[in-house]
Formats: C-alpha cells, sequence, structure tokens
C-alpha cells in the first residue's frame, strides 16, 4: 500500500472526517426501525409486508456487493482505480438520491415507491461501507487498524443510539399535525437527510485526504471458498445481521404490546435506543480492551469510565425526551455490569468472546420469549449490548488466514449482510401467525448457530483446512 503523501503526515484530521461519516449512516440506517411501525401504520400492512423495508434495504447490500466482487474478480477493484475519495463521493450522491425519493413517496402514498428509495439508500450506503471501512483501515500503523475500525464503529453505533429518539420524535410527533397527513411526516425529515448527503458529498469532493492505492493483486476465481472458516463465518455474518436487525426492527411493535409495556410509538422509540445504544458501549469498550496497556489498571479504570458515561449519556436523553425516571431505568446498568463481565470472561479471545456473548444472549431471547412486564422488556433490550463484538469477532475469525484472498473473503462476508433483509421477513411472517413475543425463534437459531460457530465452525475447522 503506497500514499502520494508522506509518511509523517497526521492522519488525525482525515480520521475524524470519516468517523462522522459513520456516526451518518449509521443514524439514517437505524431509521429504518421508526419507518417500519410508521409504514405499517400508514398502509395498515401486516408484518410480514412491513419487513419489506428491510428487505428492500439489506438487499441492496446483498446486489450492491455481489455486483462488486464480480467485477472485482474479473476487472480488478474498481475503488482502487477511481480512489477512496471518489467512492465516498459516488456513495454519498446516490444515498442523497435515495433519501430524495421520500418525497415523492409521501406525495404519492406509494409502498412500493418508499421501497425503491430505500433499496437505492442501501445502494449508496454499500459504496459507502467498501470505500469507508478500508481507508479507515489503512489511515496509520496497521497494528492500531482494529482499534480505529472499533472506534469508528463505536460512533456508529452512536449515531443508531439517538436516531430512534430525534427519528421518532420528527415523524411521530413533531411532523405530524394538521398540515400532514398520511405518510407526509417523513418528507421533511428525509429531505433534511438528502440535504446533508449533498453537503458532504461537496465537503469530500473539495477537501485534500491522504491518497493510496493498493497494487496487491486480486485472486480470481472462487478458490476463497475452499477456505472452511470463511464459509461457516459467512453463515455467521448472515445470522448475526438477520438476528441484530430482526429485533431492532420489531421492537416498537414488541413494547406496544399491552402485556409487555404499553407503550405509543414515541415513547418505544425511546428504548429503541438502549437497544442501539448497547452497541455503542460494548465498542467502545472493545475498543479499549484490545489495546496495550502497560498498566492493567488504568485500562479497567477507563473501561469502566467510558461504561458509566455511555450509560449516563443514554438514560439522560431518555429521561429528558420522555420523562423516564433514572430508577425506571436502572435494570440496563445492571446488564451494562454483566456485559462488563462478559469481557472478563472472553478474555480479549475473539472466539470465546463470541461464545459468551452469545449464550447469553439466548439466554435473553428465551426470557423474553417465556416472560411478560418489565422483565420480558429489559431483556430483550438487552441483547443489544451483547451484539456489540459480534460483527468485528466473526469477521476477524472468517478471514484469518486468507492471505491474498483477503478481499475476496472481505466481499463475500460483507454480501451475507443479506441476513438483514430475510430473515426479518421469515420473523414477520411468524409474527402474523403466532404472535410477535413467539416469532423471537427466529433470532435465537441465529444466535445459537453463532455460539455453534464460536465453538467449532471456526477452531476446528480451521485446523483440518
Amino acid at each position: 500500500m503506497k500514499t502520494s503523501t508522506e509518511s509523517t503526515i497526521s492522519y488525525r484530521v482525515p480520521l475524524v472526517i470519516m468517523t462522522s461519516l459513520f456516526f451518518m449512516w449509521g443514524f439514517i440506517t437505524c431509521m429504518n426501525d421508526i419507518l417500519i411501525p410508521y409504514l405499517k401504520g400508514v398502509f395498515e400492512l401486516s408484518h410480514f409486508n412491513a419487513m419489506l423495508v428491510q428487505f428492500a434495504f439489506f438487499g441492496a447490500y446483498f446486489i450492491g456487493s455481489l455486483l462488486y466482487f464480480i467485477y472485482s474478480a474479473l476487472k480488478g477493484d474498481p475503488i482502487n482505480k477511481i480512489g477512496y475519495q471518489n467512492g465516498l463521493v459516488a456513495g454519498l450522491i446516490i444515498s442523497a438520491i435515495g433519501c430524495a425519493l421520500f418525497f415523492p413517496a409521501a406525495e404519492f402514498v406509494s409502498f412500493p415507491l418508499f421501497l425503491s428509495a430505500l433499496f437505492i439508500l442501501g445502494l449508496g450506503f454499500t459504496l459507502l461501507q467498501i470505500s469507508a471501512n478500508p481507508y479507515v483501515a489503512i489511515l496509520g500503523t496497521p497494528e492500531s487498524a482494529s482499534g480505529r475500525l472499533n472506534l469508528s464503529q463505536a460512533f456508529n453505533s452512536l449515531g443508531t443510539t439517538i436516531a430512534p429518539i430525534i427519528g421518532g420524535y420528527m415523524i411521530f410527533k413533531y411532523f405530524v399535525g394538521a398540515e400532514y397527513t398520511g405518510a407526509d411526516s417523513v418528507k421533511i425529515p428525509y429531505l433534511i437527510f438528502a440535504t446533508i448527503f449533498v453537503l458532504l458529498a461537496i465537503f469530500f469532493k473539495i477537501i485534500h485526504l491522504p491518497v493510496f492505492t493498493n497494487h496487491d493483486e486480486i485472486s480470481k476465481g472462487l478458490g476463497v471458498l475452499k477456505h472452511k472458516p470463511l464459509r461457516y463465518g459467512m453463515g455467521a455474518i448472515f445470522m448475526y445481521v438477520g438476528a441484530e436487525v430482526c429485533i431492532g426492527s420489531i421492537l416498537i411493535s414488541y413494547l406496544k404490546l399491552k402485556e409487555v409495556a404499553g407503550l405509543d410509538d414515541n415513547h418505544a422509540s425511546t428504548f429503541v435506543a438502549f437497544y442501539w445504544g448497547g452497541l455503542m458501549i460494548g465498542r467502545f469498550i472493545g475498543g479499549i480492551s484490545l489495546s496495550t496497556f502497560k498498566n492493567n489498571t488504568v485500562k479497567w479504570a477507563l473501561i469502566f469510565v467510558i461504561a458509566i458515561v455511555t450509560t449516563l449519556l443514554i438514560m439522560s436523553i431518555a429521561h429528558y425526551k420522555n420523562g423516564i425516571s433514572f430508577m425506571e431505568m436502572l435494570p440496563y446498568a445492571g446488564f451494562v455490569v454483566l456485559q462488563i463481565l462478559g469481557f472478563i470472561l472472553g478474555r480479549n479471545q475473539p472466539a470465546r468472546t463470541l461464545l459468551v456473548f452469545s449464550l447469553v444472549i439466548i439466554t435473553l431471547l428465551l426470557v423474553t420469549m417465556t416472560n411478560i412486564g418489565v422483565v420480558a422488556m429489559w431483556a430483550v433490550i438487552a441483547v443489544g449490548l451483547f451484539n456489540s463484538i459480534m460483527w468485528s469477532n466473526i469477521f476477524t475469525l472468517a478471514i484469518k488466514d486468507l492471505g491474498e484472498k483477503t478481499s475476496q473473503g472481505s466481499s463475500l462476508l460483507i454480501m451475507m449482510v443479506v441476513g438483514g433483509a430475510l430473515l426479518p421477513l421469515f420473523q414477520g411472517y411468524l409474527a402474523d401467525k403466532i404472535g410477535i413475543q413467539m416469532s423471537f425463534i427466529v433470532p435465537l437459531i441465529g444466535y445459537a448457530y453463532i455460539s455453534f460457530y464460536s465453538i467449532w465452525g471456526y477452531k476446528n475447522l480451521a485446523k483440518r483446512k
């Protein structure tokens, strides 16, 4: 990897700029969880049809990354040809078009047009993911790449945390009134998002960022699929993304059930922030735990400080937005402590931590399916805390020892984000047939597979490859 700039250049400013981009697409992605109950009400959709929102959005990830993989294998890496910066600009423009299409979709009250807008938005985000993730990884030394990605992903999770609160307020409360009817209350929010993406595209076009060129030859053919940990890892990514999106997508509908919490849309969207906020907390903690400290006391002190600050941030937002008392939110703090204990049991080993966290989630989902009231409510919300490390740990285990085939393997893993399109659709179907509570069997099966992968799917197969 070579750069046109001096090796001594400071990458701090470019990293800050890129981190802001991670925040933005995290925010917009999580807005889907607000759109599902909103469009369900506007168009009087079944749970199955409402889940087409995620099908359109995450299906675009699959189509986009598949086309990218095929082109890369045959012609060479297109991002490497046009440059990471131009790739980011193109992704931002496509994302802006997708957001802008929400206006005619609302104007004509057309669900298919909403789905088309989401598909285009998903294509834009696919290009942003392909461009931004490796760019952040090379903005510094290889040894600190994991830390930089964890930091960027943590701010991505910050976006997913506040999106349900701000987005829920805009769509369910602020833009609902006499002058806004039907699907109109999404017009202004998504026009704002489109404007932001256009401004970001202009910004990324005119600023100077370090230029990198990858001279590694891309391995052609499908030989990468002979790597068994990657094949099983593709299944793990599929199950993880699908399960995570399943829970986030149906959470508002679940919290509205009288036997669980009986919340309205606006209040329920606030508690969705706790679910996604768990990923933010875990990724900040994970970034610290993966770092090297001369003094372990300082390391763990920093972990506890970060845990307290991020937890209080989420609680404070919920308190001032909806008047939720801190005493009412106390169970969440207890689960944060449990998460820290999970990191201790994981001993900074990807497979071990993956196993601990997946087993905790399975337990939480069983509690969710067999209980009612606040116990069931907080159990499902706490799943977000233990989702935090799954993407990075599965990804690391799956591409280990791929060598020159790493880029192809990474593309195949990104394709498996399609789990976020398919599993929520299946859960929506079951929710219509057997009820929301029992439909959590779908993500539970997903986490059971992840447990299998952490015990045998990676470790034993890697030895036999």
